[in-house]
């Protein structure tokens, strides 16, 4: 991707659909090949060798994400995703974060956590001991094992020691391993890591090894991103800008204080961030896992963006930080032509740039949620798409799709059943 193109595209969801193809493909400089591969990608012989009992292949839209402008670099997004509004909603947010040049966004290095759990241990406190004292030794061992990351840059970076003494199971010893894992997601290589460490730390403690697996709380692999936005990019019609500014950060502090508010709050966040991981082949699983429960690490449940007017509240300053364990290379990343594809797009060149890209559109898909909540209530903003796949539910061919779907909106009577009469009319009439 060039730096000089801008992923400031006015008018681009009006564009028809080979329209925006064109432009994208152009935009990442794709060959014919590449460009299929994001309609028509996965065959079923792969699909055959990717998962066990495989039968067919489910089709989910591809659209992508605008008007990004991150660490003064633009990008356009990939996000697979079937649910109404999030796509549009990354990329208002975005042009509204423009007005303040855009996200800033970092990284820690990608450093992943292997568990190995010890079991009758005679002294946990002398164990302990042990096993941080034998820390050359169990990095000599792991980088061995996994000498082609290490030669990456990778590979061991240090042991943890975490005692339980109190559990259902009596006493236990956790070990942590520390892996870099560069470029990869790591699950793989952490649960190798692991399994090559459990016997020398079975010697160490004298206890027994049983569970050797990564975690998904990647603490220790974080992304984050920020925004600071004039208030004034925010005044709609006979709102003020600073009323709908205010709104914002009132709502997140109630996902602040509130759990049953922050699970919802969290959630739309994700809306902007698994979409990317499942169009680059990534664990959007895990990445939920590490997701929410980091965000209840200080032992309440609260939301993953801070949101605050800021500058005489001339500015509202956004900021994310989560757990993000993501790679361009291995698994599905690697077999999948789309996810292949979805990468160029991105233009990536690292597994932490990935992840910083991910958290600015997380934060932008937030920033998007809210301001819709605040400014005019979530429903109204929604009516219109969901006006659409109410017409495609109720039969509508699709190039009556937008017609009867603009009726429905007018009748404020958003239903599939309501737009299956409105079609049978006006086929009538047409007859």
């Amino acid at each position: 991707m060039s730096d000089h193109k801008s992923s400031r595209l006015s008018g681009f969801y009006a564009k028809p659909l080979r329209e925006r193809l064109a432009v994208v493909s152009e935009w990442a400089d794709l060959d014919e090949q590449e460009t299929r591969a994001l309609f028509d990608g996965l065959t079923l012989e792969q699909a055959d060798h990717m998962v066990e009992n495989a039968v067919g292949l489910f089709a989910l839209p591809l659209g992508i994400g605008v008007n990004l402008l991150i660490n003064g670099r633009d990008y356009l997004a990939p996000m697979v995703v079937e649910e109404p509004s999030v796509i549009a909603a990354v990329g208002n947010a975005a042009r509204l974060a423009r007005a303040g040049g855009g996200f800033q966004a970092g990284s820690t290095t990608s450093v992943m956590i292997g568990q190995v759990q010890l079991l009758d241990v005679p002294d946990l406190a002398a164990a302990a001991t042990a096993v941080t004292d034998a820390a050359a030794a169990l990095g000599e061992r792991i980088d061995t094992l996994l000498s082609s990351m290490a030669a990456r840059g990778g590979g061991f970076r240090g042991v943890e020691v975490r005692p339980l003494p109190h559990t259902p199971a009596g006493p236990m010893l956790i070990v942590h391993l520390l892996i870099d894992c560069v470029d990869a997601m790591g699950a793989n290589v952490v649960n190798t890591a692991a399994e090559a460490a459990a016997p020398l730390l079975e010697t160490l403690t004298g206890g027994r090894a049983n569970l050797r697996i990564l975690s998904n709380l990647t603490d220790r692999r974080r992304a984050w991103a920020t925004c600071t936005i004039p208030v004034s990019a925010f005044t709609t019609g006979a709102v003020s800008g600073h009323t709908v500014a205010k709104g914002i950060a009132e709502a997140n502090a109630f996902a602040w204080a509130d759990p049953y508010r922050a699970a919802t709050h969290n959630k739309g966040i994700m809306n902007g961030i698994d979409p990317i991981a499942v169009a680059t082949g990534n664990d959007w699983r895990a990445i939920e896992a590490g997701a929410h429960a980091y965000a209840a690490r200080d032992g309440q449940y609260r939301s993953l963006t801070d949101w605050r007017l800021v500058d005489g509240e001339a500015a509202l300053f956004g900021r994310i930080e989560l757990p993000l364990a993501v790679g361009i290379v291995g698994g599905a990343t690697r077999v999948h032509p789309t996810a292949q594809t979805a990468l160029k797009i991105l233009g990536v060149a690292t597994a932490r740039e990935l992840a910083e890209v991910m958290a600015a559109v997380g934060l932008a898909q937030n920033l998007g949620a809210l301001r819709a909540l605040a400014a005019e209530g979530i429903q109204r903003g929604h009516m219109a798409l969901h006006a659409r796949q109410a017409a495609l539910a109720a039969g509508v061919p699709p190039d009556q799709v937008e017609h009867v779907a603009a009726l429905v909106v007018a009748e404020k009577n958003v239903k599939a059943s309501r737009a299956a009469e409105i079609w049978a009319a006006l086929r009538g009439e047409s007859q």
